[in-house]
């Protein structure tokens, strides 16, 4: 069976334009998106000075920009599908940059918190339809490969540069551009998508805009991110009660799905093993190295005692050679191997860098103990992701392509929060526990860390279980 989507291409404009330009585009919007997910996690000791944030108010500078991402790239997907794709990207662009000029001259913790929303907001809009975008634009399975293998290489590379530009932006000037500096590339990437975008008409609102399904969707992702993201802040109490609406809102979501005319969400979608299964994975994966570039720059600053910038240049190793593999090597591996192979394989490694990592030492040597299994993550996310993204694009209809999509994308914002909070409340809790215990600070710090790992460890082992069990049969 084929893993490419058969999309018709977009309809031809007036202006000449290059689907490979397109793609540059595309890319830039969601690097802006993913770089900032991330370029605030070495910048947050600065942030909390300046603005004099508490431990738990300080959350909030990363939890207020995930909410709305999670919750609304669902209903955005499917709305891209109807307005059309190029009008909800070039939108979303100008909302983000409008939004981190926002943030780059707050001046007090409330109108920062609400820029960050507004950002998560306009990312929302430009990354929910890209890859809807993108396999209408390479119909062909060769070349969608390599498009694809493009896509994840910035996608993939973009988390670990942000962590990067985040120190070197904040020593060298202030937290202030890690925000800033969104405003010239924002700018540029409206510009070149307005003009090279090729414009899609969209089946029309009337074909779809269920608008008491997109209340109960959203409102069931951002509490569900919210939930996940604040488990730590809160008594199990308030979490389970809390979660429970999620649940209920979900379910009064289905169904109304399941009886509305024009459903926002056709349920037969997820009737797709490989969509499915593909995202059940993704979300594994996702949790995992997003817990994984949170807690190692801790790990780095708070028991190697690396400064900012050390800290996201010790990270620098992941994106080059993420770049280097997926451009050079992805799509002809699974040109070659299959998909199915080459997941299992990225997997594989994953699990294996995270399971070295899990040793971490209190007087551990960065080359030794750091770099080897940094390497073998970046490699196997290298090869990993491009193929679940190929896997799970296959999954829909070309009509269903922006949905599909923005499923995809919710379900790495929730696997990254469930990740950040699940491996980062652990951490704390052993940290806690060890320190009343009279334990030594950095010893007892680093003893948190290994615990994460490990914990991590099996997360991703779960997901190489689930894709050699969900995914072999649709396959070669």
């Amino acid at each position: 069976m084929s893993t490419t989507l058969q999309a018709p291409a977009p309809t031809a404009s007036p202006r000449t334009y290059s689907r490979w330009s397109s793609l540059v585009v595309l890319c830039a919007g969601t690097l802006m998106t993913i770089l900032d997910g991330n370029i605030v996690t070495v910048a947050m000791p600065a942030i909390q000075s300046d603005l004099g944030f508490s431990g738990p108010g300080l959350a909030w500078v990363v939890n207020a920009y995930l909410i709305p991402l999670g919750g609304l790239l669902l209903l955005v997907g499917r709305l891209g599908d109807l307005v059309g794709r190029k009008r909800m990207f070039t939108a979303g662009l100008a909302v983000f940059t409008a939004a981190s000029v926002l943030c780059g001259v707050a001046t007090e913790q409330g109108v920062l918190i609400a820029a960050r929303a507004l950002q998560g907001v306009g990312g929302a809009m430009t990354s929910a339809v890209v890859l809807g975008m993108l396999v209408a634009l390479f119909p062909e399975p060769r070349e969608q490969a390599r498009a694809i293998a493009v896509f994840s290489a910035v996608g993939a590379a973009g988390g670990a540069l942000g962590t990067f530009l985040g120190g070197a932006l904040t020593e060298a000037l202030n937290w202030h551009w890690i925000f800033l500096i969104n405003l010239p590339i924002g700018v540029a990437a409206w510009l070149a998508a307005v003009r090279v975008l090729a414009a899609d008409r969209g089946a029309g609102l009337g074909k779809g805009a269920d608008y008491p399904g997109a209340a109960l969707i959203t409102g069931a992702l951002m509490l569900t991110v919210y939930v996940i993201v604040g488990a730590g802040d809160r008594d199990l109490t308030a979490t389970l009660l809390l979660a429970t609406l999620a649940l209920t809102l979900f379910v009064a979501f289905t169904l109304r799905q399941a009886r509305a005319a024009r459903p926002l969400l056709r349920l037969g979608l997820f009737g797709s093993r490989l969509l499915s299964g593909a995202n059940a994975v993704q979300m594994l994966m996702i949790a995992t190295m997003y817990g994984f570039q949170f807690i190692g720059a801790l790990y780095l600053q708070r028991v190697l005692g690396y400064g900012e910038l050390l800290t996201g240049t010790a990270f620098l190793p992941a994106p080059v050679a993420i770049g280097v593999l997926m451009l050079g090597l992805s799509a002809r591996t699974v040109g070659r191997f299959g998909a199915y192979r080459v997941l299992l394989a990225g997997l594989a490694l994953i699990v294996a860098g995270m399971a070295l990592l899990s040793r971490a030492p209190v007087h551990g040597s960065y080359a030794i103990d750091v770099l080897p299994p940094l390497l073998l993550l970046a490699t196997g996310f290298a090869a990993a992701m491009p193929a679940l993204t190929g896997l799970a694009m296959a999954g829909a209809r070309a009509e269903d392509a922006g949905l599909a999509s923005g499923v995809f994308n919710t379900t790495q914002v929730v696997g990254g929060s469930l990740g950040l909070a699940v491996l980062s409340v652990l951490a704390a809790s052993h940290t806690d526990g060890l320190l009343a215990g009279g334990a030594e600070p950095v010893a007892a710090t680093a003893a948190g860390y290994q615990l994460a790992f490990q914990v991590g460890t099996l997360i991703v082992a779960g997901a190489l279980v689930l894709a050699a069990t969900l995914l072999r049969k649709r396959q070669n």
